[in-house]
């Protein structure tokens, strides 16, 4: 069939009226949202940079002050206490013989800070996430919707283990947890738990069992409890988590 100047004029008419339909449906992307628990269709490169940014973030370490390193101590601590200092953003593990592993943490944000002596009262290995009703609401009136429930795994803000501490007998919704946001390590940033690099609450798990007093010295307070009278040496190799995670 022969191509007049009127159809060819058609054609090019109309070419672009599909162009941008082909072009949206192939820029967009379905992906799943874990905040929400829902998949999403959105658009494909700013999700790509929304991925690059998280996994530059992820790659980000805290100040090597953090570092998990063994310290000599003076204390009245029994052996096996984990005594907690949100001022200085260290978390001492108490071995006796005047020596205790000290780890950095993350601990909570202006508003959410807190002191006193609790116990583990269980553990998880990469807990599943259930927000308390109070947090979702906070949450939700900032815009941002939190699920009722998020199961464990490395996208989970629980991390890779979790110490549940206990006062009198009953779950006091705080915990000492691992984190995906390792350069959140040193700040003020929780809603009161506790954060720890992923390899270093896996370290520390290891060596708190139930039952484990847990002494929190809360911001002003001097730490009377724990005093640093120098470093021993560093306390382990990074090993699996550590190469995972970072930190």
């Amino acid at each position: 069939m022969k191509t007049t100047p009127l159809i060819l004029a058609l054609l090019v008419g109309l070419s672009p009226l599909g162009l941008p339909t082909i072009a949206s449906a192939q820029s967009q992307a379905r992906y799943y949202e874990h905040a929400t628990g829902q998949w999403l269709t959105g658009d494909r490169a700013r999700i790509r940079q929304e991925r690059a940014d998280r996994k530059t973030q992820m790659m980000r370490k805290p100040d090597a002050r953090f570092a998990r390193q063994a310290v000599a101590i003076s204390t009245k601590e029994k052996p096996g206490t984990i005594v907690i200092d949100t001022d200085r953003k260290f978390l001492y593990f108490v071995e006796g013989n005047g020596r205790a592993t000290r780890y950095g943490v993350g601990v909570g944000k202006e508003g959410f800070s807190w002191g006193g002596t609790m116990s583990v009262g269980r553990k998880a290995e990469w807990p599943g996430w259930t927000p308390p009703a109070a947090m979702r609401a906070r949450e939700k009136a900032k815009g941002r919707i939190l699920p009722a429930y998020m199961p464990g795994g490395p996208e989970n803000p629980l991390g890779a283990r979790a110490l549940y501490l206990y006062r009198g007998g009953g779950d006091s919704m705080f915990r000492i947890h691992g984190t995906n946001q390792p350069w959140t390590i040193g700040l003020n940033m929780s809603s009161g738990c506790i954060r720890m690099m992923n390899e270093d609450v896996a370290h520390l798990y290891e060596r708190a069992g139930r039952g484990t007093k847990v002494v929190v010295i809360g911001p002003g307070q001097p730490n009377r409890l724990v005093q640093e009278t120098g470093t021993v040496r560093q306390a382990g190799k990074k090993g699996l988590l550590s190469t995972v995670f970072g930190g």
